[in-house]
């Protein structure tokens, strides 16, 4: 319902000859943020049904979003372990031990795209060293098998 009244009060707003509203607050028509709404409809296009993906296309001249617009995708914790972890090996590798200062950051290369990220090591080894009966065999494993001195 709620989708059916948006798209109804944008095909209103183009039947008055008016451009279609990209950006959410250009267009706030009955509490309805019709910038917002195209905005969702083009990023989240493969969550619509073909006909409403049709009627975008089609009746309202919206297309999906190009993959330079959508959001990069939040990392998981799984990935953001893998990240500090690969931090942890590199200065390992580097420093022959993972007696790591507490405000210790360490720059590493990660991704397809080759971003360089600063991640605080330091506090990480810290918190992997007091959560050790937590973590899981596999984590401890990789740790150890990198120096990793558990008290």
């Amino acid at each position: 319902m709620e989708w059916q009244r948006a798209f109804h009060l944008v095909r209103l707003h183009l039947d008055a000859g008016l451009p279609l509203p990209t950006s959410p607050g250009d267009v706030v028509r009955q509490d309805e943020d019709l910038g917002r709404w195209v905005r969702s409809v083009r990023l989240g296009w493969d969550q619509l049904t073909t006909v409403q993906q049709w009627m975008c296309e089609q009746v309202l001249g919206i297309e999906p979003a190009r993959e330079d617009e959508k959001p990069k995708p939040r990392r998981t914790q799984a990935d953001k372990w893998a990240m500090n972890y690969q931090a942890a090996k590199q200065f390992y590798e580097r420093e022959g031990h993972l007696q790591v200062p507490r405000k210790h950051v360490e720059r590493v290369v990660v991704g397809e795209d080759q971003e360089e990220r600063e991640l605080k090591l330091g506090a990480w080894i810290g918190n992997q060293r007091s959560r050790a009966a937590t973590l899981s065999p596999e984590r401890v494993e990789q740790l150890s098998a990198i120096g990793m001195r558990w008290a």
